[in-house]
C-alpha cells in the first residue's frame, strides 16, 4: 500500500536556494518538491508554518555515546539502553544518519579493558539497529589508536562486527598532532583524572616510546586491512605534508581534524574532504590549541563539520554561521549533510530532491539578545520535528 505525506508551508533548503513550498513523501522517499505538489486522496499533510525543512544531517564523527557507555568514570551503563538514549540525544538534534566512534587502542593510565568495552559497545549498536529500536540510522566508526601495541588485534577482534562503514587512523602521543602542545594534554589528562600531575611527564616518556616502535606499522597494517574489507578511511589530526603523503598512500579520502592550516591545504590537494568539530565554530577555536575550523571555512578548506563531543552543534553552527553572513544556509546544509553523506558513499541522502531518502529536519529559529560572546545576538535552531525515510521519528 503506498503511504503517503506531504509537509506543506515549508521553508526548504535546496542544493541552490531556500524556496517556500512542499514535499511530498511517498513510500520513505521524496517523490516531489515545489509550491504545491500532486497527492492522491487519503494523504497525510502537515503545515509546517514558516519553518526551515532541511536535509537530515549524516553524522560521521561523534563520540558523544561514551558518554552514556560511561556516565562517571568506573561506571559502566547497559549498552543497549545506553545507545538508545544517545540515539535519542542524537535524532533530536536533528541527525538521521550517524557513524558511532567506537574506540580500540587504549592508554594504559586509561586502564579500561578496551578490547571488550568497543566489542559490547558495537555489538549493541548493531542490537538496537537490527531490531528496528533507534530514531536514527547507525553505523560504526572505528577510532583506531595506532601507538597502542594491541592495536591491529583489537581492530580484528572486530572483524565480525557489522554495521562498520568507517575507520580513522589516529595517534594521540603527546608532542605531535593533536597534542603538539604538551600542555594541552596534560590538561586533558590531569583533568579527566586520568592520571595524576606527579606521574605525567614519566608517562608521556613512555607514550613516545611505545609509539616509536608501534604506530607507523599499526597504521599501514590497519590501513590495509581496512581496504580489503570495503571500510572507508579518515587520517586524524594530520598536521604536516608528511602527514598527508602518508594518508593519501593508504588510499585515505577524509581528513579529520586537521591541526594546521598546512595540513588541510595538502589534504585539499590530495582530494581529501576535510572534517571540522563543529564546537570548534561555536567556541571559536580549538580546545587544544590547533588551527581555528573558521580560518579553514574562510579559506575554503572545510568540506564537513560534525559534532564531536556535542551533538546539537552542527546544527547550532549552520544557522550561526548563516546569521552572521558567514556561511548561506543552503551551503551550511551541505557541510552537515551531502558532504558527509557523500565521503561515505551514501548516495540515496543528504539533499531535498526527488528520488533521495526522506530523511528530513524540521527547524525554527529563535534570536537570543546580545551578550559579551555575541554582540550582534544568536540564531538558536529548535528542531521541531525528525523524519527518517519518511516516519516521525522526533
Amino acid at each position: 500500500m503506498t503511504r503517503e505525506t506531504v509537509l506543506t508551508n515549508a521553508r526548504i533548503v535546496l542544493d541552490d536556494a531556500v524556496v517556500t513550498g512542499s514535499v511530498l513523501i511517498r513510500d520513505g522517499r521524496i517523490a516531489d518538491v515545489g509550491a504545491a505538489p500532486a497527492t492522491s486522496s487519503g494523504v497525510i499533510a502537515e503545515d509546517l508554518d514558516g519553518d526551515y525543512l532541511l536535509p537530515g544531517l549524516v553524522e560521521l564523527h561523534t563520540d558523544h555515546l561514551e558518554s552514556h557507555i560511561q556516565p562517571r568514570p568506573g561506571t559502566n551503563w547497559d549498552p543497549v539502553p545506553a545507545v538508545l538514549a544517545h540515539d535519542a540525544q542524537i535524532s533530536g538534534a536533528g541527525v538521521t544518519t550517524v557513524f558511532d566512534a567506537v574506540r580500540i587502542g587504549g592508554m594504559e593510565a586509561q586502564a579500561r579493558p578496551v578490547t571488550d568495552l568497543a566489542a559490547q559497545v558495537a555489538s549493541a549498536i548493531g542490537y538496537a539497529s537490527d531490531a528496528g529500536m533507534t530514531r536514527s540510522e547507525h553505523f560504526i566508526h572505528v577510532r583506531c589508536e595506532v601507538s597502542s601495541p594491541n592495536a591491529v588485534e583489537e581492530f580484528e577482534a572486530l572483524a565480525g562486527v557489522g554495521h562498520i562503514r568507517l575507520a580513522s587512523l589516529m595517534d594521540h602521543t603527546p608532542g605531535q598532532r593533536q597534542y603538539a602542545d604538551v600542555e594541552a594534554f596534560r590538561t586533558y589528562m590531569v583533568g579527566k583524572g586520568h592520571i595524576s600531575d606527579e606521574r605525567f611527564l614519566p608517562y608521556i616518556e613512555e607514550l613516545k616510546q611505545v609509539a616509536a616502535v608501534h604506530s607507523v606499522p599499526n597504521r599501514a597494517e590497519i590501513a590495509r586491512r581496512a581496504k580489503e574489507r570495503g571500510i572507508a578511511l579518515a587520517a586524524h589530526d594530520d598536521a604536516t605534508i608528511e602527514h598527508v603523503d602518508e594518508s593519501a598512500g593508504f588510499g585515505v579520502l577524509i581528513s579529520e581534524f586537521p591541526t594546521t592550516r598546512v595540513a588541510a591545504e595538502e589534504a585539499r590537494k590530495r582530494g581529501q574532504l576535510i572534517v571540522m568539530g563543529a564546537p570548534n565554530i561555536m567556541r571559536g577555536g580549538s580546545q587544544s590549541g590547533n588551527v581555528a575550523a573558521a580560518e579553514l571555512l574562510a579559506a575554503g578548506l572545510l568540506d564537513i563539520l560534525s559534532s564531536d563531543y556535542v551533538p546539537a552543534s552542527p546544527l547550532q553552527a549552520v544557522f550561526l554561521l548563516d546569521a552572521e553572513g558567514t556561511l548561506p544556509l543552503v551551503e551550511g546544509a551541505k557541510i552537515v549533510s551531502s558532504n558527509p553523506a557523500r565521503a561515505v558513499g551514501l548516495t540515496d541522502r543528504g539533499a531535498i530532491e526527488a528520488g533521495r531518502r526522506a530523511d528530513l529536519v524540521r527547524v525554527r529559529t529563535h534570536d537570543l539578545p546580545p551578550s559579551e560572546k555575541r554582540p550582534f545576538g544568536h540564531r538558536v535552531p529548535v528542531v521541531r520535528g525528525v523524519w527518517r525515510e519518511g516516519a516521525r521519528v522526533s
